[in-house]
């Protein structure tokens, strides 16, 4: 059953452009699948995407689960956080810090995915950080930063560092705290994050059986790298376009909900 006729979300297509409208759809997707795969934290953590020839961003609706999004109860905010459309709901504080933080810096990323899984935390409170022993890891690593942990993030001035550290990279480790993504698509940012979120899984299931661990070598992984920088340069991404329809496919067999 939909959960669109429950929250009773006045549907505003004919409020926005079509532009907006797609990317609507396509981040509400992306929220469903996050819970699809089980990467939700209950109303916590958040997804967003800029609104397409706009410096305006959408995120959840600081209050209802992944599975619950819809196109409609997307929050259209500015880059100070103030709400440009009425909505019953207000946005997470924390997101509005880290999702403004990436969005005000750069302008090649359309799309800032943020999760708290337990196997991503836990990889975020390893000293090592991703370690290269899979070749999932291999994506990650090509382009990876790390931000230490300042709290719950409320401190706005928190943004600059977090800016600093991110630089021009596309996987973030946030130390004690969880995985980020950032990319030009929605689409690649999911995939993105899937990927991110394999590696830490195997990590930490390798780490468990107690075996000593074969890394991959150092001459491969400036390969990976250098690979990484052309996929980057590529119209095409990671592949999130290719994977897309198919993910659409999987999640529509579930609930169309998301599309309203």
């Amino acid at each position: 059953m939909s959960t669109a006729h429950a929250l009773s979300q006045p549907n505003v297509k004919d409020q926005v452009s079509a532009v907006e409208w797609q990317t609507r759809v396509d981040l509400a997707a992306c929220y469903r699948l996050v819970a699809l795969h089980g990467w939700d934290d209950l109303i916590f953590t958040h997804i967003s995407a800029k609104v397409p020839g706009t410096e305006d961003f959408l995120i959840n609706p600081y209050g209802l689960m992944f599975h619950e999004i819809t196109a409609s109860s997307l929050v259209k905010v500015d880059q100070a956080g103030n709400k440009l459309m009425d909505s019953p709901y207000e946005i997470n504080p924390a997101g509005y810090t880290i999702h403004s933080a990436v969005h005000e810096v750069r302008h090649d990323v359309a799309c800032v995915l943020h999760t708290h899984t337990a196997a991503g935390v836990a990889v975020a409170a390893q000293k090592q950080g991703v370690l290269p022993i899979s070749q999932q890891s291999l994506f990650v690593l090509s382009r990876l930063s790390y931000h230490d942990y300042e709290g719950v993030a409320l401190n706005h001035e928190e943004k600059a560092r977090l800016q600093a550290d991110l630089g021009a990279t596309n996987f973030m480790v946030l130390r004690n705290h969880g995985l980020m993504t950032c990319a030009p698509t929605i689409q690649d940012t999911f995939l993105m994050m899937f990927i991110f979120q394999r590696a830490c899984e195997i990590q930490v299931m390798a780490q468990s059986g107690g075996a000593e661990l074969v890394s991959i070598p150092p001459q491969i992984l400036a390969g990976a790298k250098a690979m990484a920088a052309g996929v980057t340069r590529s119209a095409e991404g990671l592949g999130g376009k290719l994977a897309w329809p198919a993910l659409l496919r999987k999640l529509d067999q579930q609930d169309t909900g998301y599309r309203s």
